[in-house]
């Protein structure tokens, strides 16, 4: 149900908060890893190869619904922090309108353009149409991910973070079963893949939004709000558009970094593919809690509580971390194994190349938690130009890192620009982060 962040203990509350939200993500994450694992155990490698290849390219779409989510989140928790109900309304119906319209352009386009975007990332033929064919299904469910993504960020934006926790287990449960009936039973390949992820987050989707319609008819009954405010809109758009153009420029950057890892044949491209969904599931879970982090900041601001915002994300540090040393350890000591995971009678080149990455990257994890900590704040506090550029830091370091690293070292180059971009990024959003907080009397 509704929860206002704005009074209790700043730890409490925040760990009441975002405990559902980190379950949450572990769920959503095994979306994309069940279509990894069940391809690459039941399928192949090429499959396992080209759902991976193909993930590159989805990333483009999770930018901008990621976008539309953390856009409505913040301006849905000021409304709901400042008590404006009626506002609160309206914002919704707005957001889930808007969301709509964009939504069908971005399936337009996708259906033209994806044959170009895999050949701009050098796409081996062995795996083209395998990588067209699951591209096709998945864009085709747009709208599922889109109003889904916009409805768990109403219910965060409300202090909600029980309900859609409930959704994405049934939904990612469901998932993982029909993807392996579909694989072993229907011998369906990669499109048994790609229809199960379609049907199971088409069902998460109707669900989520009937309830927040519900949930909204029984907010304030009997204030009638305006369906749509071109003055709201503006106002998500200010967040979500430079938020959109974040995990874009992510999503390209890492389109061109598998364009270089292409390059070094299937095996790596198949030992990528695993590590990076291993890592990928940290990475979320960090950018949740910050989303997270967004709603408590932006609540309060709303509120006028702006002695909770340094407890607050120092409450949010020491959860991160708790969740940092754990990983590094299975990382570092298993990652043979979990890299295995995914692939059955997987190369020992495959093996390696997973294994070298997940090394390599997750002692890192302390450092890029802190950047996301850090820039939940940022945009909580709507500070999206120093938002982007921490963002843009990390990214064009990562990207132009690994085409001179690989050039010199190889493949242990591509890892390694992973860690020097997240050290820079973290320092450039800590910064900003601190001139935040002092900008408010009685914080310095």
């Amino acid at each position: 149900m509704n929860k206002d962040l704005t009074v209790g203990n700043p730890s409490e509350v925040l760990w009441k908060f975002s405990i559902p939200l980190f379950g949450s993500v572990i769920f959503q994450q095994m979306y994309n890893i069940a279509d990894s694992l069940i391809a690459g155990k039941f399928v192949g490698e090429k499959a396992l190869a080209a759902v991976g290849n193909s993930y590159e390219i989805t990333l483009i779409y999770l930018a901008f619904a990621f976008g539309c989510n953390i856009g409505t989140s913040v301006i849905v928790s000021q409304l709901f922090g400042a008590k404006r109900l009626k506002d609160v309304k309206t914002a919704v119906s707005t957001s889930l309108i808007a969301t709509g319209v964009l939504c069908l352009a971005l399936m337009v386009l996708g259906f033209g353009l994806t044959p170009q975007l895999l050949h701009l990332i050098h796409t081996p033929e062995d795996v083209f149409g395998d990588c067209l064919l699951y591209m096709n299904i998945y864009t085709g469910g747009l709208l599922f991910l889109f109003f889904y993504n916009v409805s768990t960020g109403i219910f965060s934006a409300l202090g909600d973070s029980v309900t859609p926790f409930r959704f994405l287990a049934v939904s990612s449960v469901a998932n993982i079963i029909v993807d392996y009936v579909f694989v072993t039973a229907f011998h369906m390949g990669v499109a048994g893949v790609a229809w199960a992820t379609f049907i199971c987050q088409g069902v998460s989707c109707v669900a989520a939004v009937i309830t927040v319609l519900r949930r909204m008819s029984a907010l304030e009954k009997g204030i009638k709000a305006p369906l749509f405010s071109m003055h709201i809109l503006k106002k998500i758009m200010v967040v979500a558009i430079p938020s959109i153009l974040q995990q874009s420029f992510i999503s390209v950057g890492n389109i061109l970094i598998q364009s270089v890892i292409n390059h070094f044949g299937t095996g790596v491209m198949a030992g990528y593919s695993a590590a990076i969904k291993l890592n990928n599931l940290v990475i979320t879970s960090f950018t949740t809690l910050g989303n997270g982090m967004s709603n408590y900041i932006s609540q309060n601001m709303g509120a006028g509580c702006h002695e909770r915002i340094i407890p607050g994300y120092r409450a949010g540090l020491r959860m991160v971390y708790v969740i940092c040393v754990p990983v590094i350890l299975l990382y570092w000591l298993a990652g043979p194994a979990l890299t295995g995971v995914f692939m059955d009678h997987g190369t020992a080149e495959a093996i390696q190349a997973g294994t070298l990455f997940l090394r390599i990257v997750s002692p890192f994890y302390l450092v890029v938690s802190t950047k996301l900590i850090a820039d939940g704040v940022l945009r909580g506090a709507q500070a999206m130009r120093q938002f982007m550029t921490a963002t843009f830091t990390d990214l064009i370091l990562r990207v132009v890192l690994v085409y001179v690293f690989s050039s010199i070292y190889g493949v242990i180059g591509i890892w390694c620009a992973w860690p020097v971009g997240w050290c820079i990024g973290t320092m450039v959003s800590v910064r900003f982060y601190r001139r935040i907080t002092a900008s408010y009397s009685g914080l310095r």
